[in-house]
């Protein structure tokens, strides 16, 4: 992995624990997500008047389309989860992604870790774990209010993973003469699509009043999340380009420092030493995979 896409990655992640406190701070989290997915509609509608959809290949549209599902079912867990538990207990959980993507990975991409590249995954993995156990390897440390939603966003996050990669792979294969980025665009479409198939699950539980409501007292978190979350994935797309999947998600997950860190200065969670442990576990094993 070059400094430069390391970069990118390491600001993605900075962006989705601030995007993700935002989420978990609001009034409704899973109409917080719906709302903001509003400030995409007028770049989405320029965009389909200015690019050229002929170019993009049908592999795009169709991976395009079963992210779109799974992002959705993201959203949701996601939002459950954060409505039952802390941000530093079910944060690390959600984004433990590394433990599991490489054997995913490995057969339908054909991407191959180095030994260095392992360990630092192992030692990422390790690190988030000790953040979620809290240093107390019982039944009871597992088993708390929100970790099963969370053990979902965890499924869904190596799920669209793999889609998202394979898209950008097949869009990267194209000549691209269009005037919006290819990640961008994709991001556009993706945020848009996932919106309209969560729409439903928020409309069942929340009025459209009081949906309104929250629109009204949260528009500038709203704002923010939604060019929080436009930046950071963006990024990761463009990092996904150039870097294996498994490297990209091991190194994104240092999103667990911040995300404990806002959590303790924001959210006002107490911090413990295994935690504390955890996040320099993870920080080293960032590094190796960095340099690997």
């Amino acid at each position: 992995m070059t400094p430069e896409t390391l970069a990118l990655v390491l600001l993605s992640a900075l962006l989705h624990a601030g995007w993700t406190a935002l989420i978990k701070d609001s009034r409704d989290p899973l109409a917080f997500n719906l709302l903001q997915t509003a400030p995409f509609v007028p770049p989405i509608l320029l965009l389909l008047s200015r690019v050229d959809l002929g170019v993009v290949p049908d592999a795009t549209w169709r991976m395009l389309a079963a992210s779109c599902g799974i992002h959705a079912a993201y959203v949701y867990w996601m939002a459950r989860a954060l409505e039952r538990a802390e941000l530093s207990v079910v944060y690390p959980i959600m984004r433990s992604t590394p433990a599991f993507l490489p054997l995913v990975a490995a057969p339908l991409l054909g991407e191959r870790l180095s030994l260095q590249g392992a360990a630092g995954i192992a030692v990422v993995v390790a690190g988030m774990w000790l953040v979620h156990t809290r240093g107390q390897w019982s039944w009871a440390s597992f088993v708390r209010p929100g970790t099963g939603f969370a053990y979902l966003v965890l499924l869904a996050t190596v799920a669209y993973s793999i889609t998202d990669k394979a898209a950008m792979a097949a869009l990267d294969g194209v000549a691209w003469r269009e005037p919006v980025p290819r990640a961008l665009f994709y991001f556009l479409l993706l945020g848009v699509g996932h919106a309209t198939c969560v729409a439903p699950f928020v409309l069942r539980r929340t009025r459209p009043r009081a949906l309104w409501e929250q629109g009204r007292a949260e528009w500038r978190r709203i704002l923010l999340a939604a060019v929080g979350t436009t930046g950071g994935y963006t990024l990761i797309l463009e990092a996904l380009r150039h870097a294996p999947v498994s490297y990209v998600a091991a190194v994104r997950q240092s999103s667990v420092l911040f995300a404990v860190a806002i959590g303790v200065f924001w959210l006002k969670e107490a911090p413990t030493r295994p935690g504390v442990l955890g996040a320099l576990l993870t920080v080293i094993g960032v590094a190796l995979v960095s340099f690997a």
